[in-house]
């Protein structure tokens, strides 16, 4: 896909090209506005000014859920898009989007009855056309979860929602569309915008920030520019004359080793100091507990910390629900924070603000931000059918079509075990066989702990446009949330596999290896 050489021959050309369509962001927004385009003929390109999925897109909770909580703030419409959706994923997104089962724990002191969940659920199973939730009694949810210890426990149901790994959702999307015809190109920052003689934008200035590149700039027009990139969006709106209209929120999360905390389904309640809902979920091997909901003062950077407030918020929440495991915070192994937009209306509580999104056209730039990850195809064709008036005349969107392609039926996968199979097609489509056919001797077994294979590593490194080592440990792969110490432990058998297919020298690999270190200690170790 993205192979030796294909910075510089995309980037020998980019000026010279006429684009219906500029997408300016790479994340799951991004990416689905780039697929959709791509679905419909248009010239289309997306420019991200780091990696793709770095930002919010890496960073979620991993779920593709329809937002039962959203029903408490009587966003039905919203609540109702995402059950559609996520069905849609999990139908064609196996081996990426699977079912999840949850445990919704009630406690004694809890600030919302639980007759009042029954009533939330049932009306989420019917948005689904499903009636896929159950009532329990203290003793039914110990059998269902015997961690459950808390003695404050009075009830609970069961019901079901979705998991992803949410960087490789986004790596499908961009590589279904690069596929269908659409150029899609990380460490490309748009740094400005061209504009007609009416002062509305009509294309973008673009630099090379990729190592080597010499900071290389071109200017690229196209009929229309679409700004998603999301928490930032605000930075590029006021640099076309825009005002700051976003709240930028942080939520943070805390990853332990699976055996010690070994849940097979994820379970939810509402913390005992707030009442918020928070959720604890075994996901790739370890098991993850989020999410933290405050506002970010901070500079908003791509990477993020995990503050101590939040480390401690989210501990409590395991030793209220879990008290006999005794864990503690010594037991953290790795923490993952990431910041979204939403509109800013000036709730003094954060979690009131809607997670629905918006659409503005401002001086001929149209801007998409909030939203959800399930939501994605949605935002994107509200978002095309936005800017029609501005393109070439196309066959029209179609709301009934996959979101995913097929996967391909890979005959020569069958030597493996049926789940790694699906896994590597949920991820890969149509680039597994050939994943499997670069392994070499050892490289289809798991890393370590972790579910990913070595052969994944080779194949990322030669295939998927990895310029830093971070794009790889964090995103291509996830050794970084997955491995004690980020995967460091591992870093001498990664060398052999992935220098070689990055052609990096062994200063420049050295290089990398000590930042990526850093950039672990200082953003993802437990705080």
């Amino acid at each position: 896909m993205w192979t030796t050489g294909w910075r510089d021959s995309l980037w020998a050309g980019l000026d010279q090209a006429e684009w219906d369509l500029i997408v300016i962001g790479g994340g799951i927004t991004g990416a689905g506005i780039l697929r959709e385009s791509a679905r419909l003929g248009l010239r289309c390109i997306l420019f991200e000014a780091h990696d793709f999925a770095s930002g919010t897109s890496s960073r979620s909770s991993k779920l593709v859920h329809g937002g039962l909580r959203y029903l408490k703030n009587a966003q039905i419409r919203l609540t109702s898009e995402s059950v559609h959706e996520r069905e849609h994923l999990l139908k064609e997104g196996r081996g990426l989007v699977s079912p999840l089962p949850f445990l919704m724990a009630n406690f004694r002191e809890d600030k919302i009855p639980a007759w009042a969940f029954g009533i939330g659920l049932s009306v989420y199973d019917l948005l689904a056309l499903k009636w896929n939730h159950a009532a329990y009694s203290p003793a039914g949810m110990r059998t269902l979860c015997p961690q459950l210890s808390a003695p404050q426990l009075v009830s609970g149901f069961r019901y079901f929602d979705a998991v992803t790994d949410d960087a490789r959702l986004v790596l499908r999307v961009l590589q279904e569309a690069v596929t269908a015809g659409a150029t899609a190109l990380n460490y490309a920052r748009v740094e400005g915008f061209l504009k007609t003689s009416r002062r509305k934008v009509c294309g973008v200035s673009v630099c090379d920030m990729a190592p080597g590149a010499g900071g290389r700039s071109v200017e690229v027009r196209g009929r229309v520019v679409i700004n998603a990139s999301g928490a930032w969006a605000d930075e590029l709106r006021c640099q076309n004359g825009g005002s700051q209209r976003l709240r930028i929120l942080r939520g943070s999360h805390l990853f332990f080793p699976w055996n010690k905390l070994p849940l097979t389904r994820a379970v939810t309640f509402l913390h005992p100091q707030d009442g918020r809902p928070v959720f604890i979920f075994p996901w790739e091997g370890v098991t993850l507990i989020g999410t933290t909901d405050v506002d970010h003062h901070a500079r908003l950077g791509t990477n993020l910390s995990i503050s101590h407030a939040e480390t401690g918020y989210l501990m409590a929440a395991i030793q209220f629900a879990f008290p006999d495991l005794g864990l503690m915070q010594s037991d953290v192994q790795s923490t993952l924070a990431g910041v979204r937009a939403v509109v800013d209306t000036g709730k003094a509580n954060p979690s009131k603000e809607s997670r629905e999104f918006v659409l503005w056209m401002e001086n001929g730039l149209l801007t998409v931000s909030g939203g959800k990850l399930t939501t994605f195809r949605i935002m994107a064709q509200k978002a095309l059918r936005a800017v029609s008036p501005l393109l070439p005349e196309r066959h029209k969107l179609d709301r009934g079509e996959r979101v995913l392609d097929p996967l391909p039926a890979e005959t020569s996968l069958c030597d493996l075990p049926a789940e790694t199979r699906l896994r590597l097609l949920g991820r890969y489509a149509s680039a597994a066989c050939d994943l499997a056919s670069s392994a070499r001797p050892g490289e289809m077994e798991p890393i370590e702990a972790a579910l990913p294979l070595w052969a994944e590593l080779r194949w990322a490194a030669r295939a998927e446009g990895v310029i830093h080592l971070d794009d790889l440990l964090l995103r291509r792969v996830r050794l970084g949330i997955q491995l004690p110490g980020g995967g460091l432990g591992q870093l001498n058998r990664v060398r052999l596999i992935v220098q070689p297919e990055l052609g990096w020298s062994d200063e420049r690999w050295l290089q990398e290896a000590d930042a990526y270190q850093n950039l672990w200690q200082a953003y993802y170790a437990p705080v």
